[in-house]
């Protein structure tokens, strides 16, 4: 059976995609130069945030996530990131691919509140690949992928940024339920606002911050006081 490695060379930010997309550059080997129909991929890619150190203000950004730092040796679990499938032309031997990747902005995701968390460094990810090998020099075989080939990557957290900033500049993105975007289109329409940022700040304009509660300490002091009071 034919017995393939996988390795991640490069990365980039695919400035004409109509979405955020990142393009891996991946090394496909078939041993002893074997020849190789196609090969029809399936790869699933884990973020494993273990495998990095995170500053002070990082580590803020992901409790959320993760919780205090002091429970991460249990808690620093890996995130999925992405699930696809890629189909590469035939080769023998050695090849490299494109692997495409759509990303997202929705901050309701793991990976892209663990991106936006991060003030620079690299991302360690595992690329776990799987799939059908169809090969054979004079005739035609069908052999399997194993779900134990992989792959590990250390991807840039400015190529994320630059991804990011490409689709949506200096702009962050909030998902909310129809019925909130109903009532925000129509506070929007009645008082004739030119965009959604004119929206929220209209809205943040005329919010009433809520009064802070006392403490417990000052509750008391002021419930006394009133009692002696003439």
């Amino acid at each position: 059976m034919t017995e393939f490695s996988f390795s991640c060379v490069g990365v980039r930010a695919d400035q004409y995609a109509a979405g955020p997309t990142l393009v891996f550059r991946l090394r496909v080997t078939a041993s002893e130069g074997a020849r190789v129909h196609a090969l029809a991929l399936r790869c699933q890619i884990r973020i494993e945030p273990a495998r990095r150190g995170y500053e002070a203000a990082e580590a803020e950004g992901l409790v959320d996530l993760f919780g205090e730092r002091s429970r991460w040796g249990s808690t620093l679990n890996p995130i999925q990131f992405a699930h696809v499938s890629l189909m590469v032309p035939g080769f023998t031997g050695e090849v490299e691919t494109d692997l495409v990747v759509p990303c997202t902005y929705d901050m309701d995701i793991a990976a892209t509140r663990y991106f936006n968390a991060l003030s620079g460094g690299e991302v360690p990810l595992l690329m776990l690949f799987s799939g059908t090998a169809f090969t054979g020099a004079a005739g035609f075989r069908v052999e399997p992928v194993p779900w134990d080939r992989e792959a590990s990557f250390r991807l840039p957290v400015d190529v994320w940024r630059e991804m990011v900033e490409q689709h949506f500049p200096g702009c962050g993105w909030i998902r909310l339920p129809r019925d909130t975007m109903d009532a925000l289109l129509a506070f929007r329409s009645r008082w004739a606002l030119p965009s959604w940022e004119a929206t929220v700040q209209a809205l943040l304009e005329t919010a009433d911050p809520p009064e802070p509660p006392d403490p417990p300490a000052s509750a008391l002091l002021r419930r006394l006081a009133e009692r002696t009071a003439p």
